[in-house]
């Protein structure tokens, strides 16, 4: 893809209760936010519902934003079973929404994100966030979830290159 065609990124970063959402577009090489958002549950909303809720909020963000790629956070180390559980729940409602609406879904480890961002892969979300912020000219920082989204898609137009051997494969 060149540079000058515009491309939508929805950046996902997932959870059961605070999903963060964000979409981008790169147009003639400047990265400009779209719209973004957070999924909220509350702890008292079962399971279930959670997920539901998820998804039919992604799905309406997708129909409404139409972006052309997808960028999640790859998986992390848990101790805890149940908690890698639930997470990797959530990530599979999230990727399914996702080609249900025909996105293709890329996925980054927190660290190449970090280090997109900030050149420095143990950067601090503080750091992360106020890099979204000067990178898309925005005037606000968002909620803490809504940057790392914002994140995710910034990282995954920042990989997007001419030489197809350097390009990210869809999941």
């Amino acid at each position: 893809m060149t540079t000058d065609h515009p491309l939508r990124i929805i950046g996902l970063d997932v959870s059961l209760r605070c999903t963060g959402l964000g979409v981008l577009e790169r147009r003639a090489g400047r990265l400009l936010a779209v719209e973004y958002s957070l999924v909220r549950n509350k702890p008292a909303v079962p399971h279930t519902a959670c997920l539901l809720t998820l998804q039919r909020d992604l799905a309406a963000m997708l129909e409404r934003t139409r972006p052309d790629a997808a960028a999640i956070e790859g998986g992390f180390f848990f101790k805890n079973a149940k908690t890698a559980m639930i997470l990797g729940e959530a990530r599979g409602v999230v990727i399914a929404t996702c080609a249900a609406a025909g996105v293709p879904v890329y996925e980054y480890a927190p660290r190449r994100v970090k280090q997109s961002l900030t050149g420095f892969g143990a950067a601090e979300k503080e750091q992360v966030a106020k890099m979204v912020v000067t990178i898309l000219g925005l005037r606000e920082t968002p909620a803490e979830d809504a940057a790392d989204a914002l994140a995710l898609a910034i990282c995954h137009a920042q990989h997007l290159t001419g030489i197809a051997e350097l390009r990210p494969e869809p999941i």
